[in-house]
């Protein structure tokens, strides 16, 4: 498991003063990150054995928004690697110790010349330590996408919402699912299906289906096709 400590910077936060859900992801993305190079292969290993880890799903349960200047603890560890898929845990923490955040996610590793999903390689075995996964229900590879929609304003990818890789950043997608809203959701669960990458200068629609205490919004090209699905719910 690997730890880092931090407080809830006035950056982060949303209108109430609570940590924003891109934030959220923020730190949580980050946190892999800071494992990967205290382990010895992050950025600059990727880059020189041109791979790179791209995450395909998340669920993430909300226990509470840490606020405002509060002292946070958020930690990772591997649930499995396996030959072409591998499992990794989050938590965020109070100054207490209370849960304020727990979530699972699947990822894949991508040959960044070859252009498509390879075999893990051996190195990457290093993140499998054994620690015990969360007692949380299966992270679902697939989000249904059902019903009648309603469409929010289109987005053009810019810069700003590009990471290392080149492509939208995983947290740039919730955010515009979460700006795409037109009625609040108390988001308690946040679900997350990436199925294409968006590039710079793509056109993201938010098209906006209801469901059973929350809403699904898919970020679809003016096409139809699915660049991912992000779920957010009350329950």
């Amino acid at each position: 498991m690997y730890t880092f400590r931090s407080h809830i910077r006035y950056s982060e936060c949303d209108e109430h003063g609570l940590l924003s859900l891109e934030s959220l992801i923020d730190y949580l993305q980050d946190c892999s990150t800071f494992q990967s190079e205290h382990l010895g292969i992050g950025l600059d290993h990727m880059r020189e054995n041109h791979i790179a880890w791209f995450i395909s799903a998340w669920q993430i349960w909300i226990d509470r928004l840490p606020r405002f200047a509060e002292p946070i603890a958020i930690s990772t560890w591997s649930t499995g690697v396996k030959r072409t898929s591998a499992g990794r845990n989050f938590t965020i923490v109070d100054g207490e110790g209370k849960s304020c955040v727990r979530a699972d996610s699947l990822w894949f590793v991508y040959d960044t010349e070859a252009k498509r999903p390879i075999r893990i390689p051996d190195s990457e075995h290093v993140y499998d330590e054994g620690d015990a996964p969360l007692d949380l229900p299966p992270t679902q590879r697939k989000l249904p996408v059902e019903g009648p929609y309603r469409e929010a304003s289109p987005i053009v990818v810019t810069e700003q919402h590009l990471d290392t890789n080149g492509h939208v950043n995983n947290a740039q997608y919730i955010r515009m699912a979460a700006s795409a809203l037109d009625v609040p959701v108390d988001v308690r669960v946040l679900r997350v299906q990436y199925k294409l990458m968006a590039l710079l200068g793509d056109t993201i629609i938010p098209r906006l289906h209801d469901t059973d205490g929350g809403v699904t919004v898919d970020l679809a090209s003016p096409d139809g096709t699915t660049y991912a699905v992000v779920s957010l719910s009350d329950k």
